[in-house]
């Protein structure tokens, strides 16, 4: 099968063996769509020390089951499906409290530590638990993201402990962001602020209703603006989405006093917490990669037209030109939000 590969801080079109059921509770799934992360380009960059040389990138897909191994329960060759970013056990300590990304058997699996998606084919080991199935309401398009990008939305907003009635800020208007914007919403928020330095994505936030504001940072004071909107309290949660240090500081500066700060991004370098200048305001940080222990509810609001992301999907490709997709992936061109891979 056709596959793309890492090794040497580079990336390759070539041909892999199809992948066999090595354990029964394994799944094989035809790859409808897959997508490219950021994360992939972390890997590529060498910021990704757990990543293996020689593995075929990707855990963004949904697609076809075409075999499952024998002690796989919730599914049967035939089923459409969306993938989980996370490989979980689901009964080691830390998955029976939902903290599936630390499974003592698993965590970022896919694409990272075994072959991933943007192949023909994938092997997804704990099936049952990695696999979620599609209704028939719910397309491949509208499911792509549900097991990384939205799970990290909604991770980003269910830190934040949201009640109803909350000012939300959000930093970064990218796909997550995006995605902790409309999750932020479904989870009581009445007011949501959008931050960001490309105001083509900022422009997207409005026209799909996710934000109630938009501040772009290169033109007005943020932090005053967002005092000035809380009655100078600060945002009840912020959910930081953009990694960079200005934007790190930016999160701790805009919340209010005993707010919490979910922090969502992968940074490139160590941050620091400036615990003098913040001393008193008695925040909570919140940080990690991504619990997807939601991607069963994630579906069920999808398939009920509560939440869509079919427009973060912005370029399409073919498998065949995958190398093309992450230039322009790499370079972010104005208006670039995500690209779909097709087999």
């Amino acid at each position: 099968m056709k596959a793309l590969i890492y090794k040497n801080n580079q990336i390759t079109l070539g041909e892999r063996k199809n992948p066999e059921i090595s354990d029964p509770k394994d799944a094989i799934v035809k790859v409808t769509l897959s997508s490219i992360c950021t994360s992939d380009l972390h890997i590529i960059r060498g910021f990704v020390p757990r990543a293996k040389e020689g593995i075929v990138l990707g855990h963004e897909f949904v697609g076809e089951v075409v075999a499952i191994g024998e002690d796989v329960k919730s599914l049967k060759v035939g089923d459409r499906v969306s993938a989980n970013c996370e490989t979980f056990c689901g009964e080691c300590y830390f998955c029976k409290r939902g903290y599936v990304n630390n499974c003592v058997k698993g965590g970022w699996e896919l694409g990272c530590r075994i072959d991933g998606c943007q192949a023909e084919f994938v092997r997804v080991p704990y099936a049952d638990n990695g696999l979620v199935k599609l209704p028939d309401g719910v397309s491949y398009k509208n499911a792509l993201f549900v097991g990384d990008i939205l799970a990290s939305g909604y991770f980003g907003a269910e830190m934040c402990e949201i009640k109803s009635g909350d000012t939300v800020a959000v930093i970064g208007s990218g796909p997550v962001g995006l995605c902790a914007m409309m999750c932020a919403k479904i989870l009581g928020a009445k007011k949501i602020l959008a931050i960001d330095i490309d105001e083509t994505r900022l422009e997207v936030a409005k026209k799909e209703g996710l934000a109630d504001y938009v501040f772009y940072p290169r033109k007005i004071d943020v932090e005053k603006e967002v005092k000035d909107l809380t009655q100078n309290r600060g945002a009840d949660g912020v959910i930081e989405c953009a990694g960079t240090s200005e934007t790190f500081e930016l999160a701790w500066k805009i919340a209010r006093a005993n707010a919490i700060v979910g922090v969502v991004a992968m940074y490139e370098e160590n941050q620091i917490l400036p615990l003098p200048k913040m001393y008193g305001k008695n925040l909570t940080f919140k940080t990690g990669g991504v619990d997807a222990n939601k991607c069963g509810k994630l579906v069920k609001l999808l398939e009920e037209n509560k939440i869509s992301t079919d427009f973060l999907i912005t370029h399409t490709f073919k498998l065949d030109e995958i190398l093309d997709a992450y230039k322009l992936f790499e370079n972010k061109p104005k208006g670039c939000l995500k690209i779909a891979i097709t087999n």
